[in-house]
């Protein structure tokens, strides 16, 4: 760090200025990157994140007497002072808390506040007015016994430091960020392949409703015609599975449709343009469909190659579709749209998704477990595994369905010839009876396999015989029986 604030940094730093070297986690073979002071110290924070922070509090863990960077924690700036207190002391938490989970306990936090200033205000105005934040984030950080080596207050192209006092090393009115793409740790991100994305606000924004007041009515009222034809099916166990069906194979149509618009260079354009590929009623309905649990954990099979491209296309047009008073319908195509950016290893893209989701919808327990999942940087392969095999399962019993189907109708077959053989030679001789014969020592009672296989195929038809899922395979096993198999509570 800087001379400047010596006296708090991590052991082997000295008043005397000596640099802070850095291993950034995520960089190819773990470089180790040497940040000379706050403004480098400002300037990294993009590349730890992937984006530009954006009326944002993040803190950032450092290990060991280097300040290796580890676990990171990004949230909204809470618009109410009476929220910093608690949201500080929960934030310290989950950080400590985190990391112990991960083997090793923090050494230190940095702590950043980013916010553009609102009409009318200056940067410095900003800083004083989050200064109470800040302390209380220290406070909170302290009463866990994990200093707070550094608070940047970010603003208005300018950086503040909150823990030094000294107006000739920190002036009053800021200090100028670095350039963008001039520091030593944007070589060091060029180097390893590492972009930053934009800023969370234009990220967010391609997951937002639209707002075209013509757009928000004419989805809405086409919201309003799907939730009428399809929540009562929904809900009805004779006609859930038919919805499920219509609704996938809707969602596959769609995403052939995507695939055949390669997105545009410019990610606004491209997004509008998907819009326009979609309709009101398509998206309404698919909308609707997705907020059944197991319709959306067979959306999350696309998830991998090509396909899953398709799939995140598709799951933001729907979030954007998602107006007026069904802002919580969103949750569902939000979580498709995390699920497919962690599965494809865009994890700031998943996080920003997923907490988009539970913002829509709190208590929305799939986004839940996987924003905990992603930020706890656990293997998304585990949870890839389990829907393939389910998606192997739907299969397989969608190809034994297929061959019983098969086996009845060849049985029915047969019988058909044999009554048609016996109306052209009669009844056979010596037979007192009016049944037909059942053939060789067999009694005029017994049944024959087609007799069984008819009566199986008849209980069968209502739940099994329509083709559906990703890969058009028959709907799986354990949609008959009623299981929740697979299905995330």
């Amino acid at each position: 760090m800087n001379a400047h604030h010596g006296h708090t940094g991590p052991r082997g730093t000295s008043p005397s200025g000596n640099a802070l070297p850095v291993s950034t986690t995520g960089f190819a073979d773990e470089p180790r990157i040497t940040l000379r002071g706050p403004a480098e110290l400002a300037d990294a924070l993009p590349y730890t994140l992937g984006f530009h922070p954006t009326d944002s509090v993040v803190l950032l863990a450092l290990h060991g007497e280097h300040g290796r960077f580890g676990g990171r924690l990004r949230l909204g700036i809470p618009r109410s002072p009476d929220e910093w207190a608690p949201v500080a002391e929960q934030l310290a938490e989950c950080l400590v808390e985190g990391s112990e989970r991960r083997g090793s306990r923090p050494d230190g936090i940095v702590v950043f506040l980013c916010q553009d200033p609102a009409e009318g205000e200056s940067g410095r105005r900003v800083m004083e007015r989050l200064r109470p934040f800040a302390q209380k984030l220290r406070t909170a950080c302290g009463a866990l016994d994990v200093p707070v080596y550094e608070a940047l207050c970010l603003s208005g192209g300018r950086f503040w430091s909150y823990c030094c006092p000294d107006s000739d090393c920190c002036p009053p009115d800021g200090t100028v960020l670095t350039p963008a793409g001039t520091s030593v740790m944007a070589a060091a991100a060029a180097y390893a392949g590492i972009h930053v994305r934009g800023s969370l606000r234009d990220m967010e924004a391609r997951l937002r409703p639209r707002t075209a007041r013509t757009t928000v009515a004419g989805q809405e009222r086409a919201l309003d015609t799907a939730s009428a034809e399809l929540v009562h099916r929904i809900l009805d166990t004779r006609t859930c599975k038919d919805v499920r069906d219509d609704t996938i194979r809707l969602a596959r149509r769609l995403l052939d449709r995507l695939a055949e618009h390669p997105p545009l260079a410019d990610e606004g354009a491209s997004d509008t343009r998907d819009d326009a590929l979609i309709t009101h009623e398509e998206a309404a309905e698919l909308i609707v469909g997705l907020q059944d649990r197991r319709t959306r954990d067979r959306a999350a099979e696309w998830m991998e190659g090509p396909e899953a491209d398709h799939a995140l296309r598709l799951w933001r047009a729907l979030a954007r579709r998602c107006v007026g008073a069904y802002g919580e319908h969103a949750a569902a195509p939000l979580t498709l749209a995390g699920w497919v950016a962690w599965s494809t290893a865009d994890e700031p893209g998943a996080r920003i998704a997923l907490g988009l989701a539970l913002e829509a919808d709190p208590e929305y327990v799939f986004a839940r477990l996987l924003h905990q999942a992603c930020n706890e940087q656990l293997d998304p392969e585990t949870l890839r595994e389990c829907l393939r095999g389910e998606r192997e399962a739907r299969v397989e019993a969608g190809v034994r369905r297929a061959f019983r189907t098969r086996t009845a109708g060849r049985g029915a077959g047969a019988r058909g010839v044999r009554r048609r053989l016996r109306a052209r030679v009669g009844r056979p001789r010596g037979t007192g009876q009016d049944a037909p014969s059942t053939g060789p020592g067999r009694s005029a009672g017994a049944s024959g396999p087609g007799a069984r296989s008819d009566r199986r195929a008849d209980l069968r038809e209502p739940y099994g015989t329509r083709d559906g899922g990703p890969d058009g395979a028959a709907s799986g096993a354990g949609e008959a029986d009623g299981s929740d198999r697979g299905n995330a509570r």
